[in-house]
């Protein structure tokens, strides 16, 4: 682990790694199911956050010194030296917990989750991030306790949270409480979109674990309903970065179009610096930092984009749809590093 990890204020990836158990007081039979249960869970619970996530979540490759596109180990590299320097950037030590997740260093993914954490209790993608990253750092049969706590706080946070409640069923199932779990994962079907990537993931341990467990569940899969589709499980943050949010009022174009070039110029780079100095003031406005980005882009401004960006996930740190939808916009700008 590197230096940044290693920062004696933080918590070391050994004091996140969850206790082992033996299992003791479980029959071989249970203990055969518990694991089969957790292979389900770590497959499709996985497939539930990364395909429901958006593409802006995962930290876009840098080019290296060479320009080609970074390594992962150089992308991670580049991430700690960040956090070294800023260690109270939450979205970059949510970064820095996919890469490691990404990269199967599941005790190290915790650390930096929990550290995201302390630094934004708010946000439930954290919270369920690090429930997912615990329960692939354990060898035991059975969810963690910590695991499902940090399932439990997303939920509590976002109760739409389909990662979580994913697990939390999962859990119930290992737990004896079979009906109740299948029961969860069919409410969790209901609300998920007809396309979604991870839909016959859901049926299939509804399936599985009914077959199993000996719970007649085939007559409901066939009458399940799905959610409307959702065009690439995203919210609108792509689409607002260039539609949806309003620009210039009409007496304002038409004032900068009866200037000369330069004069225009000036105006237009007034009124950006009034939207940054604005949201400095109103840091909660969504729709006020997407509009930012898009300017600044469309001036040419990536090096104001990249600190804009960084304002926005700062400001937004315990609002994870909102900053979900920034990083979708920044995503569709262009914006370096997004």
């Amino acid at each position: 682990m590197t230096q940044a990890m290693n920062d004696p204020a933080l918590p070391s990836a050994a004091s996140d790694a969850p206790a082992r158990t033996s299992g003791g007081g479980l029959g071989a039979g249970k203990i055969a199911l518990a694991a089969a249960a957790l292979i389900a869970v770590s497959a499709v619970g996985y497939k539930i956050y990364s395909d429901q996530a958006p593409a802006a979540s995962a930290p876009v490759a840098p080019l290296n010194a060479e320009g080609q596109p970074a390594s992962v180990d150089e992308v991670i590299t580049a991430l700690e030296t960040r956090l070294r320097d800023n260690p109270d950037d939450a979205e970059g030590w949510r970064m820095l917990g996919w890469s490691y997740f990404e990269t199967s260093r599941f005790a190290e993914s915790a650390t930096a989750m929990r550290r995201a954490i302390q630094l934004a209790p708010g946000n439930s993608e954290y919270h369920s991030m690090l429930g997912e990253a615990l329960v692939m750092a354990s060898k035991d049969e059975a969810i963690s306790q910590d695991a499902r706590a940090a399932f439990k706080r997303a939920v509590e946070i976002d109760p739409k949270d389909a990662r979580a409640r994913y697990f939390l069923a999962a859990a119930k199932d290992i737990d004896g409480q079979h009906a109740e779990a299948i029961e969860d994962w069919f409410a969790l079907l209901a609300e998920t979109p007809a396309d979604a990537p991870y839909a016959k993931d859901i049926r299939d341990v509804i399936r599985n674990v009914g077959k199993e467990r000996g719970i007649e569940v085939e007559k409901r899969l066939a009458s399940a309903k799905f959610a409307a589709p959702t065009a690439g499980f995203r919210t609108d943050g792509a689409q607002a970065a260039t539609a949806g949010i309003p620009g210039p009022s009409p007496d304002q174009m038409a004032a900068a179009a009866a200037l000369p070039q330069g004069q225009q110029d000036m105006m237009v780079a007034q009124m950006v610096d009034g939207l940054a100095e604005r949201l400095k003031r109103e840091p909660g406005d969504t729709d006020g930092w997407i509009m930012l980005l898009r300017s600044r882009i469309q001036l040419g401004e990536t090096g104001k984009a990249q600190a804009a960006l960084r304002d926005a996930t700062a400001a937004l740190k315990n609002k994870a749809a909102d900053q979900r939808r920034v990083r979708e916009a920044a995503s569709a700008l262009g914006v370096p590093g997004a």
